[in-house]
């Protein structure tokens, strides 16, 4: 997609013109009279089939088709997910992403039996923090740390360099930025947001857009150094009750709009060519069916005029639709698609829906316009290039630069933020300093989600990063170089008395969803442990802190010399070096409150943070802060008492079924598992973690299955689950006698998500008993892997 001439474009639309090049040859195209946008598009238009539009909305990912099918259907885009990579490895090296680039391209641009115009695909990719599914990509911080930065040349600075790196391997446009306004950090994609703030988010995420595609009015916009980008997810992502992620967001349009809506004029402002609908829904109506605002909203009131792009099988979660069956989001202005696997499913069931009337043409052909007109603007239509042709591509030495390393590094050390600080910071030259905490040489933990993987971490050890450098590595090459010695102890034991110790600690990685929590209590006690071991022996300690959120860290605020906040640095771990030694002053500044204490309520704004947005020391601030509470007990301390775990039902404990129609308790099942085909229920073990330490539950239709305890050991039910089928019909949690949970709408949004925890309290089940029972209108089929109960703060509200 670079630098090609819209003179050629000229020739896409001519009868009978040929364009012999670039590995190209032979393609039948034509000319169109008029050299304007709209009369070019119109004329492709005119000459393509019902199939042929259709499939310029339809976008697969790579691991669920091939070259053939490319050259059958011809998509109009495609896309790698998160775990995707070319020929089912996600950790190919680029030279192989560009041959699987060169291969779609070209499949896409063969010449079309009946003279229709050839229109070359596009590939889609999340590099969300840098071209990170790559190896040997830079991996800049995460857009949390960017926040804290403030820095919007910087921001600018980093897309240009992601965008290169993504022209290395072929791919024309990135799923970037994210421009959620998070409101409640609970949410699992919450490092993917600036900020709290719409008025920090606005002006960073349209920087990122200038930094991806170019500014506007800049000749080489879109074109050499540039590609697509993709302001997400219009609107509501960092909104949802309880932050769950794909979740309900409520409350007075409005009111919501000046918060979530309000980063998108500066983003459209900036000419970012394509909009990515939002997976939750506002006030009851999913956002991929939500014509007011993603039409009369979008369009109308904002003036995009890009395309708009669907999120994985977003659409299939409309009221009414499926994944292969969805007339409703086109209708209500969606341009594209994104189903990853069903895709023939779709274009045919809209092929047919547009044949018979249901989808209007006008309507279809105002969606290809979009992606055409996008396509045109980044040189797609111009001169037929394929991609392993176009500028940078294949220049493997760009992939993790010298300059675009010096960019990650300073967006690492702009972004830390300086919480406390007792005086031993900055680390004082020629000290003995020990480095301990299993995070402080992984720079996967360091990374996040979202990096090589879907959910990043995992067995990803630091060979899977050439030419990165930990925290560890550093720290070690700027403490020598300031004449004193570091070592690495990662359980923090050490021969001689180490001068002062950075304890490097914090979150494990994760993507959406799965990192989706209860509360904001800072639970592993790793970094904890080491804190207090070197307080009791006297020496002055270092927090460094990994999070993709702000968290209840009172214990260790408490037992630390200073703390960081080094959210999610990346690839380039000597930027938090730069700042503990005194290199880089600490500039970082909080771009969401920090929490105060440890309870479950979004916190926004002043009252209740301990430190407020804006927050942020200087290496001189040396203030005192006073002694923090640290009780947190109902979260993190309360009972626990087990029904069912680890495959077995506790003592006093019992399952049952009961017969459509039939009251009772009905038939037991000993431990939990059984085949009762009177009562239309099976469970049979399920292999979680180990060998049967779950269980599989089937339900029929008008089948009732549930738990019931000999003496009510009181609490709410915490309940993993794990949903197998789409209800299709309602399904309820009976808890007690009378309470009565739906769980339909919940199910439905769990579906595919993998393992979930769901909190039954007094706030959606008053009384709660000693009994709970599943009840269901349709076939289901669901996991469980454990079923307790604990005691919790009053007024906790229910989640799932």
């Amino acid at each position: 997609m670079k630098a090609f001439l819209w003179a050629s474009a000229a020739c896409v639309a001519l009868a009978g013109c040929t364009v012999p090049q670039s590995g190209v040859e032979n393609l039948p195209v034509a000319q169109a009279t008029d050299t304007s946008e709209d009369a070019r598009i119109a004329d492709l238009i005119s000459r393509m089939s019902v199939e042929r539009k259709v499939a310029q909305l339809i976008q697969p990912q790579i691991n669920s088709f091939t070259a053939e099918d490319m050259r059958r259907y011809r998509f109009g885009s495609y896309l790698n997910g998160g775990n995707g990579g070319p020929y089912g490895n996600e950790y190919a090296e680029a030279s192989e992403w560009l041959k699987l680039a060169d291969e779609m391209y070209l499949a896409s641009v063969e010449p079309m039996p009946g003279g229709e115009p050839v229109i070359p695909t596009m590939w889609g990719t999340d590099a969300v923090h840098g071209h990170t599914n790559i190896i040997r990509a830079t991996i800049f911080p995460h857009n949390i740390a960017l926040g804290a930065t403030r820095d919007a040349d910087l921001v600018r600075r980093v897309g240009e360099a992601t965008a290169v790196e993504i022209e290395v391997t072929g791919i024309d446009w990135n799923f970037s930025p994210t421009i959620a306004v998070a409101q409640d950090d609970r949410w699992g994609r919450t490092y993917e947001s600036y900020s709290e703030d719409p008025a920090i988010v606005a002006p960073l995420g349209a920087a990122l857009v200038e930094g991806l595609q170019g500014r506007k009015g800049d000749p080489n916009r879109l074109r050499a150094g540039h590609v697509i980008a993709t302001a997400k997810h219009f609107f509501g992502d960092g909104g949802t009750d309880q932050g769950v992620d794909q979740g309900e967001v409520t409350g007075d349009i409005e009111a919501l709009r000046a918060i979530h809506a309000a980063p998108y004029p500066a983003a459209i402002a900036a000419g970012v060519e394509t909009i990515m609908a939002s997976f939750n829904s506002i006030n009851g109506e999913k956002m991929h069916g939500n014509k007011s605002l993603l039409t009369d909203v979008l369009r109308g009131e904002l003036g995009f005029d890009g395309l708009v792009v669907g999120d994985w099988n977003g659409h299939g979660q409309v009221a009414g639709c499926t994944n292969t069956d969805c007339p409703q989001s086109l209708l209500a202005g969606l341009d594209i698609y994104m189903v990853p696997d069903d895709w023939k499913g779709l274009l045919e069931t809209t092929v047919a829906q547009v044949k018979d009337g249901t989808i209007p043409m006008a309507r279809l052909d105002e969606a290809v316009t979009r992606i055409l007109r996008v396509k045109m603007r980044a040189g797609l239509l111009g001169d037929m290039v394929q991609p392993s042709k176009r500028p940078n591509a294949g220049d493997y030495a760009l992939l993790g630069s010298a300059d675009h390393r010096a960019i990650a590094r300073e967006a690492v050390a702009k972004s830390q933020v300086l919480l406390k600080n007792n005086g031993i910071l900055p680390l004082k030259k020629g000290a003995n300093i020990l480095v301990a905490g299993s995070a402080a040489d992984d720079i996967a933990q360091a990374s996040g989600g979202w990096t090589l993987t879907w959910q990043g971490g995992g067995d990803l050890d630091n060979s899977y990063f050439p030419g990165a450098t930990s925290i560890w590595k550093g720290l070690e090459t700027a403490v020598k170089e300031g004449g004193g010695s570091a070592t690495l102890s990662p359980d923090g034991q050490y021969s001689s008395k180490p001068d002062a110790a950075v304890v490097v600690f914090g979150e494990e990685p994760y993507a959406e969803f799965a990192g989706d929590r209860k509360h904001l209590g800072f639970t592993d006690e790793e970094g904890l442990g080491l804190l207090r071991k070197f307080k009791a022996e006297g020496v002055p300690t270092v927090a460094v802190f990994l999070s993709g959120r702000p968290m209840w860290v009172n214990r260790e605020m408490n037992a630390a010399d200073a703390f960081v906040a080094s959210w999610l640095p990346g690839s380039e771990g000597a930027g938090v070096a730069d700042v503990l030694t005194g290199a880089t002053p600490a500039t970082g500044k909080l771009g969401f409150s920090w929490p105060a204490t440890c309870d479950f309520g979004p916190l926004n704004g002043p009252d209740g943070a301990l430190f407020p947005v804006g927050y942020g020391r200087a290496l001189a601030d040396t203030s005192p802060i006073a002694q923090l509470d640290e009780d947190c007990a109902p979260l993190l301390a309360g009972p626990t008492r087990a029904l069912f775990e680890a495959g077995r039902l506790a003592d006093g404990t019992f399952a049952f079924a009961v017969k459509p129609n039939v009251e009772g308790e009905g038939e037991y099942l000993a431990q939990m598992r059984g085949d009762l085909t009177d009562a239309g229920v099976t469970v049979r073990g399920y292999d979680r973690d180990a060998q049967e330490d779950a269980r599989e539950v089937y339900m029929r239709a008008g089948s009732r299955f549930g738990l019931r305890q000999d003496r009510d050991s009181g609490g709410a039910y915490r309940i993993a689950y794990e949903v197998v089928t789409r209800p299709a019909a309602p399904v309820a949690l009976r808890v007690g006698e009378d309470a009565v949970v739906n769980l339909t709408d919940h199910f439905a949004l769990a579906l595919g998500k993998g393992w979930r925890e769901m909190l039954i309290t007094d706030a959606c089940a008053p009384g709660l008993g000693n009994r709970i029972r599943f009840e269901t209108e349709g076939d289901i089929t669901f996991r469980i892997s454990s079923i307790t109960r604990e005691d919790v703060a009053e007024g906790t509200p229910c989640s799932f």
